[in-house]
Protein backbone atom coordinates (compact mmCIF):
# COMPACT_ATOMS: atom_id res chain seq x y z
CA UNK A 1 0.00 0.00 0.00
CA UNK A 2 2.85 2.67 0.80
CA UNK A 3 4.50 1.76 -2.27
CA UNK A 4 1.60 3.23 -4.24
CA UNK A 5 1.23 6.24 -1.74
CA UNK A 6 -1.09 5.30 0.77
CA UNK A 7 -1.98 7.41 3.81
CA UNK A 8 -3.03 6.60 7.24
CA UNK A 9 -2.28 2.89 6.68
CA UNK A 10 -2.90 1.15 9.87
CA UNK A 11 -3.52 -2.57 10.70
CA UNK A 12 -5.44 -3.24 13.33
CA UNK A 13 -5.39 -7.53 15.17
CA UNK A 14 -9.21 -7.97 15.56
CA UNK A 15 -9.15 -12.23 15.84
CA UNK A 16 -10.32 -12.02 19.59
CA UNK A 17 -13.22 -9.62 18.73
CA UNK A 18 -14.69 -11.36 15.54
CA UNK A 19 -14.45 -14.19 13.66
CA UNK A 20 -14.30 -12.58 10.76
CA UNK A 21 -10.85 -12.19 10.11
CA UNK A 22 -7.41 -12.12 12.11
CA UNK A 23 -6.62 -8.47 10.83
CA UNK A 24 -8.26 -5.60 9.43
CA UNK A 25 -5.58 -3.71 7.01
CA UNK A 26 -6.61 0.10 6.46
CA UNK A 27 -5.42 3.00 4.17
CA UNK A 28 -6.86 5.88 2.23
CA UNK A 29 -5.88 7.69 -1.05
CA UNK A 30 -6.67 11.30 -2.34
CA UNK A 31 -8.49 10.03 -5.56
CA UNK A 32 -10.80 7.33 -6.84
CA UNK A 33 -7.50 7.20 -9.65
CA UNK A 34 -5.41 6.58 -6.67
CA UNK A 35 -7.78 4.03 -4.51
CA UNK A 36 -8.29 1.54 -7.61
CA UNK A 37 -4.02 1.53 -8.13
CA UNK A 38 -3.58 1.03 -4.33
CA UNK A 39 -6.07 -2.25 -4.86
CA UNK A 40 -4.67 -3.88 -7.83
CA UNK A 41 -0.75 -3.39 -6.55
CA UNK A 42 -1.77 -5.18 -3.29
CA UNK A 43 -4.41 -8.21 -5.63
CA UNK A 44 -0.88 -8.39 -8.02
CA UNK A 45 1.34 -8.42 -4.94
CA UNK A 46 -0.55 -11.21 -2.82
CA UNK A 47 -1.21 -13.20 -5.79
CA UNK A 48 2.09 -13.48 -7.31
CA UNK A 49 3.36 -14.44 -3.67
CA UNK A 50 0.18 -17.59 -3.85
CA UNK A 51 -2.71 -15.61 -1.69
CA UNK A 52 -5.21 -13.97 -4.38
CA UNK A 53 -8.28 -12.54 -2.47
CA UNK A 54 -11.53 -14.12 -2.12
CA UNK A 55 -13.19 -11.44 -3.11
CA UNK A 56 -12.93 -7.73 -3.72
CA UNK A 57 -16.00 -5.15 -3.54
CA UNK A 58 -16.36 -1.64 -4.67
CA UNK A 59 -13.81 -1.36 -7.46
CA UNK A 60 -15.91 0.09 -9.62
CA UNK A 61 -16.72 3.15 -7.60
CA UNK A 62 -13.46 3.03 -5.82
CA UNK A 63 -14.49 5.09 -2.76
CA UNK A 64 -14.00 2.15 -0.92
CA UNK A 65 -12.46 -1.19 -2.10
CA UNK A 66 -12.79 -4.02 0.24
CA UNK A 67 -10.27 -7.09 -0.54
CA UNK A 68 -11.03 -10.16 1.72
CA UNK A 69 -7.68 -12.41 1.94
CA UNK A 70 -9.64 -14.70 4.19
CA UNK A 71 -7.78 -13.62 7.64
CA UNK A 72 -6.96 -10.51 6.41
CA UNK A 73 -8.94 -7.99 4.93
CA UNK A 74 -7.92 -4.55 3.62
CA UNK A 75 -9.96 -1.86 3.51
CA UNK A 76 -9.12 1.27 1.10
CA UNK A 77 -10.93 4.03 1.41
CA UNK A 78 -10.47 8.15 -0.39
CA UNK A 79 -10.05 10.15 2.58
CA UNK A 80 -13.56 11.43 3.10
CA UNK A 81 -15.19 7.98 3.12
CA UNK A 82 -12.42 7.30 5.38
CA UNK A 83 -13.65 9.70 7.81
CA UNK A 84 -17.27 8.96 7.28
CA UNK A 85 -17.47 5.60 8.15
CA UNK A 86 -14.84 5.49 10.61
CA UNK A 87 -14.15 1.57 10.89
CA UNK A 88 -11.20 2.95 13.28
CA UNK A 89 -13.93 4.21 16.02
CA UNK A 90 -15.49 1.05 15.03
CA UNK A 91 -12.50 -1.54 15.97
CA UNK A 92 -11.60 0.63 19.07
CA UNK A 93 -11.12 -1.95 21.12
CA UNK A 94 -8.90 -4.18 18.22
CA UNK A 95 -4.63 -3.84 18.76
CA UNK A 96 -3.35 -2.05 16.52
CA UNK A 97 0.00 -3.17 14.80
CA UNK A 98 2.83 -0.65 13.90
CA UNK A 99 3.49 -0.20 10.06
CA UNK A 100 6.89 0.29 8.85
CA UNK A 101 8.00 0.76 5.42
CA UNK A 102 10.95 0.17 3.90
CA UNK A 103 10.71 1.01 -0.20
CA UNK A 104 11.44 -1.47 -2.33
CA UNK A 105 11.75 -4.13 0.20
CA UNK A 106 9.03 -6.58 -0.96
CA UNK A 107 6.15 -7.73 1.66
CA UNK A 108 7.24 -7.72 5.49
CA UNK A 109 6.01 -11.24 6.40
CA UNK A 110 6.18 -14.35 4.88
CA UNK A 111 3.25 -15.22 3.13
CA UNK A 112 1.44 -18.31 3.20
CA UNK A 113 -1.87 -19.27 0.69
CA UNK A 114 -4.89 -19.49 2.33
CA UNK A 115 -5.74 -22.86 3.02
CA UNK A 116 -9.31 -24.30 1.63
CA UNK A 117 -11.00 -24.88 4.66
CA UNK A 118 -10.59 -21.44 5.50
CA UNK A 119 -11.93 -20.16 2.44
CA UNK A 120 -15.45 -18.63 3.39
CA UNK A 121 -17.88 -19.30 0.55
CA UNK A 122 -21.22 -17.83 1.55
CA UNK A 123 -21.74 -14.41 3.62
CA UNK A 124 -22.02 -13.81 7.10
CA UNK A 125 -24.98 -12.13 8.71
Amino acid sequence: MLDKKATDVLVLHVAKLTSVADYLVLGSADSDRQTRAIADHVDGILSQAGCPPISIEGKAPSQWVLMDFGDVVVHIFRQDARQHYGLERLWADATRVPVTHKPHAGPAVTLKPIPQKRVRTAKRA
